[in-house]
């Protein structure tokens, strides 16, 4: 009877060591960043230029780049700022709030893609100049992952979620964005302002907390 009830025990525990490595979620830090057009690329580096890759980053097909940009806003500039490749259909300025501060641009929080009423900024390569009229944001903060890895999780595309960091910092990160793709690797991007704050590095890992309140929210 003993040795049942000890087998059971180990059973569940093992159970909840599983599911907790099912949850825990890898951390990449966001610096400051471009993705740009073609024509934007083009003017910037010349005619038909091609963006020469420096390494590639952890989500498939994503890779920083060699080239590097100067950013110009009205309080500030800020100089060798990496490119991300691949080309994308607009150009995109991902930095964060102290950047902002810095630049002297009101760039607020959203999702990649969603530009609408952002402001823009000045961006300065080797062959000229370019004024973009919108495009500057923080991103907010996000999870990659396959549907498979979505289904474990118990979570779906576009759902916000809480995660809990560890360490001396240990702290509870609300509005975090799932991103679900096949062609996506697990990954959670934080920029530098929140990962400083939480004293988290690259390679460190988050738990994804699925409390009923915050699970039921979605992003519109």
């Amino acid at each position: 009877m003993q040795s049942e009830v000890v087998s059971q025990v180990t059973r569940i525990i093992l159970q909840k060591l599983k599911d907790l490595e099912r949850f825990q979620v890898p951390i990449g830090i966001s610096n400051r960043h471009v993705h740009l057009s073609q024509t934007d690329l083009d003017r910037l580096f010349g005619k038909d230029y091609a963006l020469t890759k420096k390494k590639d980053m952890k989500q498939p097909g994503q890779f920083a780049a060699e080239e590097t940009v100067t950013l110009v806003g009205p309080k500030g500039q800020m100089n060798r700022v990496r490119i991300l490749g691949p080309i994308r259909k607009e150009s995109q300025v991902e930095i964060s709030l102290t950047d902002g501060f810095r630049l002297g641009v009101h760039a607020p929080i959203r999702e990649s893609g969603k530009l609408d009423n952002t402001p823009g900024l000045t961006l300065v390569g080797p062959k000229g100049r370019i004024d973009l009229p919108r495009g500057t944001i923080v991103a907010l903060r996000h999870i990659h992952m396959t549907p498979e890895q979505a289904s474990q999780m118990g979570v779906t595309d576009g759902e916000l979620v809480e995660v809990e960091t560890c360490g001396t910092r240990r702290s509870i990160l609300g509005n975090v964005l799932v991103r679900v793709s096949d062609r996506y690797a697990l990954e959670m991007h934080l920029d530098i302002d929140e990962a400083n704050a939480c004293a988290l590095k690259n390679g460190d890992t988050v738990l994804l907390r699925k409390t009923e309140g915050n699970l039921a929210k979605k992003q519109h």
